[in-house]
């Protein structure tokens, strides 16, 4: 299974992508950036255009994003939003299936903890995927993140499903 994850936002938008039926094994890395003297309607063309080029580069079976949370700055919610939304247009119209996970639900399938910090996070994709160093920027270790939380979940939710037939 090959798994592009995504860590949406309009200045930069992290991706990750690893594959792997066991251990994930990581294919590519990085962040898509945009000029903040851009405008916005730009910006999500530049972000649709280079998300849809890591698409056909590395053809993913799926793509992992992260689900938009209650954030207290409105400005930067509705940004991530559009991101997010940009995103998710660029998978389905590759027809590249999405799944969601919340920010609790990534951290406790990557550490297994719903709560861990940052450092922890970052951390533990470090090992998994044997790097000799963190990931960064954090844009694209917390897109590996996401990327790792579906590998993890994945066989599990099939076997779920397979189960209730």
């Amino acid at each position: 299974m090959r798994i592009l994850g995504v860590d949406p936002g309009t200045a930069l938008l992290g991706y990750g992508a690893v594959e792997g039926d066991r251990d994930p094994v990581l294919l590519a890395f990085g962040v898509v950036e945009t000029r903040p003297d851009r405008p916005m309607p730009d910006r999500l063309v530049f972000l649709f255009d280079h998300l849809s080029d890591l698409i056909a580069t590395h053809r993913p079976d799926v793509m992992a994003i992260e689900q938009l949370f209650f954030a207290r700055n409105v400005t930067t919610a509705i940004a991530v939003g559009q991101a997010r939304g940009v995103a998710m247009l660029a998978a389905a119209r590759l027809g590249v299936p999405i799944v969601e996970y919340s920010p609790s639900e990534v951290k406790h399938a990557v550490v297994g903890y719903g709560k861990a910090d940052k450092g922890q996070i970052q951390e533990m994709v470090r090992l998994i995927l044997r790097l000799d160093q963190v990931p960064q920027p954090d844009d694209a270790a917390d897109a590996l993140a996401l990327a790792i939380c579906h590998h993890h979940t994945a066989p599990f939710v099939e076997r779920v499903r397979t189960a209730a037939n």
